[in-house]
């Protein structure tokens, strides 16, 4: 069974992933989008490696954050001894403004014996095209040609780790790796000190997330994965901070998730807003305004971080994560159709109207983004889409698309309520109806369900959340013939949930996690609350040893897909808040 066996640091600068021998097998610099540094995830031989591994090949490991924390640590057990390397990325509030700078911190503790240890670090650039030039200092390696300045300070002899030399573990060493700007301060010192202020920083923040009594530990992991995943400059959320992790073993669908994807912002700023994180989701919103405005035809399907448009893609000569090519960096979907991405914002938009926790407003701006987003589905309410599985070469009318202009002209109806502005109420009014009749199209009396498309025999788990969104009642005998009938075709075995059962590149053979997390929020709002727990209760099983969860999982609960998944995620956080809030009962029952 496939599993990822490593976790995730970071500090909204930057993500960098280490596996169960303690070596970084990812880790892209300066922005989430850039060449690997590290990328042995991806090719074993032009990947680079930052391991600390025992000497003896024999050893036993295990892998754990500190409690409610991004900071990872990886303990050793040899015959000899034991010991534990703590990983992790400076973050921390310094001169009023958040401290994060492109700097990997390791820490190597002795903890039983006499371990040896063998320290290796080989970074590479252009994606392991680049292979430095290595030039030592007094107690610290420069590493020469690669795109800016890196450096690896340490208090380990650097012989040892030039020469990839073992050596005996007596006491604690430091170890940190700068892109950039290096460390110009005491080593163990400002080790402690950084160690101590993110871990501070970290508590702290999940202090002030709001959670439910139920799935704690999966939630808070799940926040603090999403809060990794968002790039604090500009504001923007990525997807994944992987490429070309496979949907299924050689498959070839392997995409470059490293980018922000619109059609992601409702269940995004909803998550954020179940969690208390009103400051995460005004940087997103932010992001998302700033596109808006610099756009004059329509919204991408997604862009990079800083908001431009997304390169073209480009197959790397890489051996693949499992042998799986290609290995893809770029992503073409953006020049697909995704017609729903519009009303996902307006939905999105209306928070910031009518919930008075938030300040972030400039109405006239906000303003005119809701007109000009009523006027493109005005303009697309008869143009197909390739729909959110993005299928590359079938445009349909997607009920899903239909479903979000419904919602979204909804939404705005509500936004023109509040600041009076009648023409807004009356073109949303008129949308929405349009969006209706669309969506009425896609139902199949036959099978009592609404189809993927108008006019299309296929079932899609995306259509789940005409329930969750309440288009249909969750209360009336509609809403449950259209779940009851999702469940016959796509819950297969009982245990995993698919998104369809074919596309134009095949029959699917795994799920997309998220699904699963849509059906248990369905279930839940339709009061099956004993199924919606089993359900969540199976779909944990495809999380790894630190509860990260990827993109897709076999029906043996394998991982697959980018990873770790912020979507998925997201799915947790929201089936959960909504299996909380139909329990209604007091902590103590």
């Amino acid at each position: 069974m496939n599993r990822y066996n490593f976790g995730v640091i970071g500090n909204c600068s930057y993500l960098a992933y280490i596996d169960m021998s303690a070596n970084v097998n990812w880790l892209c610099l300066p922005r989430f989008d850039s060449s690997f540094i590290f990328g042995s995830l991806l090719d074993k031989t032009k990947g680079g490696e930052f391991s600390i591994m025992p000497n003896n090949g024999e050893y036993k490991s295990r892998q754990y954050y500190l409690k409610n924390t991004n900071i990872l640590a990886t303990e050793f057990e040899i015959p000899e001894g034991k010991f534990r390397v703590i990983d992790f990325a400076p973050r921390f509030v310094q001169y009023d403004r958040y401290f994060k700078p492109l700097m990997l911190f390791r820490k190597i503790e002795l903890t039983e014996g006499n371990p040896f240890i063998i320290v290796k670090c080989h970074p590479v650039d252009n994606y392991g095209k680049i292979a430095p030039q290595t030039v030592a200092g007094s107690n610290h390696i420069r590493y020469l040609n690669l795109s800016s300045q890196v450096r690896l300070t340490t208090d380990i002899p650097l012989n040892y780790i030039l020469g990839k030399k073992p050596f005996l573990l007596n006491e604690t060493h430091y170890m940190v790796f700068c892109y950039g700007a290096p460390l110009e301060a005491p080593l163990e010192e400002t080790s402690e000190q950084f160690l101590n202020k993110t871990r501070t920083y970290w508590i702290n923040w999940v202090k002030s997330t709001s959670i439910p009594y139920i799935y704690q530990d999966e939630v808070i992991r799940s926040a603090l994965v999403l809060k990794l995943h968002q790039y604090e400059d500009t504001g923007a959320v990525i997807a994944s901070g992987s490429t070309s992790l496979p949907e299924i073993d050689q498959g070839h669908r392997n995409w470059d998730y490293r980018y922000c994807w619109m059609r992601d912002t409702y269940y995004t700023l909803n998550a954020f807003n179940n969690i208390g994180h009103f400051e995460e989701l005004e940087k997103y919103f932010a992001f998302i305004q700033n596109i808006i405005l610099n756009e004059t035809q329509r919204i991408k399907p997604l862009y990079t971080i800083s908001g431009e448009q997304v390169p073209d893609e480009k197959v790397l000569l890489l051996e693949g994560y499992l042998q799986n090519k290609p290995v893809r960096i770029g992503n073409n979907a953006v020049y697909q159709t995704q017609n729903d991405v519009y009303g996902q914002i307006l939905v999105s938009l209306l928070p910031l109207f009518i919930d008075k926790r938030l300040n972030y407003i400039d109405m006239k701006k906000s303003e005119l983004i809701t007109e000009w987003l009523l006027d493109r589905i005005a303009e697309l309410m008869d143009i197909p889409d390739s729909g959110p599985w993005e299928f590359g070469t079938i445009n349909q009318f997607h009920c899903y698309t239909y479903l979000f202009h419904w919602a979204g002209s909804k939404a705005a109806f509500k936004i023109g309520n509040t600041i009076n502005n009648s023409e807004i109420k009356e073109k949303a009014n008129s949308l929405a109806d349009r969006s209706e009749k669309y969506i009425e199209k896609c139902y199949n009396p036959d099978k009592n369900a609404y189809m993927q498309s108008v006019g299309s025999p296929s079932m899609d788990a995306a259509n789940l959340q005409l329930i969750t969104m309440n288009y249909l009642n969750p209360n009336g005998g509609r809403a449950i013939q259209h779940l009851k009938a999702h469940e016959k075709e796509l819950f297969k075995d009982q245990v995993l949930f698919y998104r369809y059962m074919h596309d134009d590149l095949g029959i699917a053979r795994n799920t997309f996690i998220i699904c699963g997390f849509w059906y248990a929020e369905a279930l839940a709002a339709i009061g099956m609350i004993d199924k919606a727990f089993y359900v969540i209760e199976a779909l944990n099983k495809t999380s790894n040893h630190l509860g990260l969860f990827s993109e897709d999982a076999d029906e043996n609960f394998g991982q697959w897909g980018n990873f770790p998944q912020t979507y998925s995620h997201v799915g947790l956080v929201n089936a959960v808040y909504r299996l909380s809030t139909k329990l209604d009962k007091p902590i103590f029952l």
